[in-house]
């Protein structure tokens, strides 16, 4: 089923209701723990709206919010909270994806909320992992069904521009 243009931003609000809406539902009216987290917010707008950004694909969701909030929970255990762990938490995780290929621009914020929030480690699984794995299953189930957005032509656009993107380069520079 494909969804109009016109409707297209209606069907991602109420997504993103429906995903930030189950990550509340499974933090506060169940047992298993915590499962959202702020930046989450800004990640359901980049899996619907930016869906063919390199930003939306699951393994920068989930390796970024998890290297971003590993980092701020080391900053804070070793450093504490000061305007130079801020920073030097934030460019870090910056640099880090960078290297790693994992950017998720939402998980740069992660070091500033386990800062300011001086989470424990315990604070990876849930809401880190937990809520990650939700976010992914849920956006790609509604991108997949109710929006109509085939992956393999994600995927294979993303590859199709990095080589083009490769083959350029070269020809400018030969």
């Amino acid at each position: 089923m494909k969804i109009s243009k016109k409707l297209e931003p209606i069907v991602a609000g109420l997504s993103s209701s429906i995903i930030i809406g189950v990550l509340a539902f499974l933090s506060f009216e169940t047992s298993t723990g915590f499962w959202l987290m702020f930046s989450f917010g800004s990640s359901t707008l980049i899996v619907l709206i930016f869906y063919e950004s390199e930003f939306a694909q699951p393994g920068n969701i989930f390796f970024g919010h998890v290297l971003g909030i590993v980092i701020g929970i080391i900053f804070n255990e070793f450093l504490g909270m000061s305007f130079i762990t801020l920073g030097l938490s934030v460019g870090t995780t910056v640099m880090l994806m960078m290297y790693l290929k994992v950017i998720h621009p939402p998980a740069a914020a992660n070091p500033l909320i386990a800062l300011f929030a001086d989470v424990s480690y315990e604070f990876i699984l849930f809401p880190i992992v937990s809520g990650s794995i939700v976010l992914i299953v849920l956006s790609s189930f509604i991108n997949r069904t109710i929006l109509g957005r085939k992956p393999s032509n994600l995927t294979l656009r993303s590859k199709y521009s990095k080589s083009k993107r490769r083959k350029s380069k070269k020809n400018m520079e030969g």
